[in-house]
């Protein structure tokens, strides 16, 4: 009876956070639209909606604000659970696709699209999903023959990264009217982001998000560890190498809009097991995704209004979050290893 009464209290509590944490989202949203250089009361928010273009606030809303947020929430969500996904696949709380490279792969087939194909924009979300999938088999390729360590897997991915970045940088030298308006897509950020890109990529963040859902138990599995997994008749491999693709889908179609947004799926993990401590797999899949968009939107918001008329892009004030929350943790295994 103590079981189940213990049971029901922690379905209580998970439905709880999650409730707290889809409210987050819809008061982020609302600020999102609501803040910026011409700032729009709600009543005046839901009248411009109404109106569909009619007045200024509206195609403020409709051009402009709507897309963004839209897009931030996409991006937040798809890589928040690539975080998520990562970490227990690699068994390493500091892995995420900004970190081990993946999101650098996905960008710099993006960049090569477009340098080599200009015309076929379409195919970005195509060519981000190979770059990634490329470089995180890649980079868990080289920890394995190099002794898969936590920290080796994240030396291999950041000289991978580094290798893209080069790769990206070389190709905007070389193609320079092709790709001059490229210095957003590299710090991160949606400025111009239009609702033609999202069509594309949207289904494919939905639907990486829906698989990672869908298997949360195999997941759940996978977290025990590679023997255990394996005692318990999973198919290490197979798994692995399914939730591999998934992230490499999810962070190319962010990365295909977004640009190379880093940390993002490093924060959000983290945060998410604090608040849901002893939540299933499947739980906490879901506030990954809605926490992951509520902090980008949040984040937008903020690069978009602390420096008006100027405008920081979004990737470089979460930078500045990131890089102290990674040291803190880099420096906290560094302590569990020692003990």
């Amino acid at each position: 009876m103590n079981c189940c009464g213990n049971c029901c209290m922690d379905r209580k509590r998970t439905a709880g956070v999650l409730a707290a944490c889809l409210l987050a989202l819809l008061l982020a949203a609302l600020l999102d639209l609501g803040l910026g250089a011409v700032p729009i009361r709600i009543s005046d928010l839901l009248a411009g909606l109404r109106q569909g273009g009619e007045s200024v606030e509206s195609r403020i809303l409709l051009q402009i604000r709507v897309p963004r947020l839209l897009a931030a929430v996409l991006a937040g969500a798809a890589l928040a659970v690539c975080g998520s996904v990562l970490q227990t696949v690699l068994a390493n709380p500091l892995a995420s696709p900004g970190i081990i490279g993946v999101n650098a792969g996905a960008g710099l087939a993006d960049v090569l699209c477009i340098a080599l194909l200009p015309h076929r924009t379409g195919l970005l979300p195509l060519a981000s999903f190979l770059g990634g999938l490329f470089t995180v088999l890649l980079v868990y390729g080289i920890a394995r023959r190099a002794g898969a360590s936590r920290i080796t897997l994240i030396l291999s991915g950041v000289a991978v990264s580094s290798l893209m970045t080069a790769g990206i940088n070389t190709l905007t030298t070389v193609f320079p009217d092709l790709l001059s308006d490229l210095h957003d897509f590299q710090t991160g950020g949606f400025s111009g982001v239009s609702l033609s890109a999202l069509f594309t990529a949207g289904p494919v963040i939905l639907g990486g998000i829906l698989a990672v859902l869908l298997f949360a138990d195999e997941l759940d599995v996978l977290s025990l560890g590679e023997s255990t997994a394996l005692s318990l008749g999973l198919n290490v491999p197979v798994y692995r190498f399914l939730f591999l693709v998934l992230v490499a889908a999810l962070s190319g179609a962010a990365v295909s809009f977004a640009g190379l947004l880093g940390f993002v799926g490093l924060i959000v993990p983290h945060i998410v097991r604090l608040l849901m401590r002893g939540a299933g797999r499947r739980a906490l899949i879901a506030a990954d995704a809605l926490i992951g968009a509520a902090f980008l939107v949040l984040c937008d918001t903020a690069a978009r209004t602390l420096f008006a008329p100027f405008e920081l892009p979004v990737g470089i004030l979460i930078a500045y979050l990131g890089v102290p929350f990674f040291l803190r943790l880099l420096f906290g295994e560094r302590r569990k290893r020692h003990d």
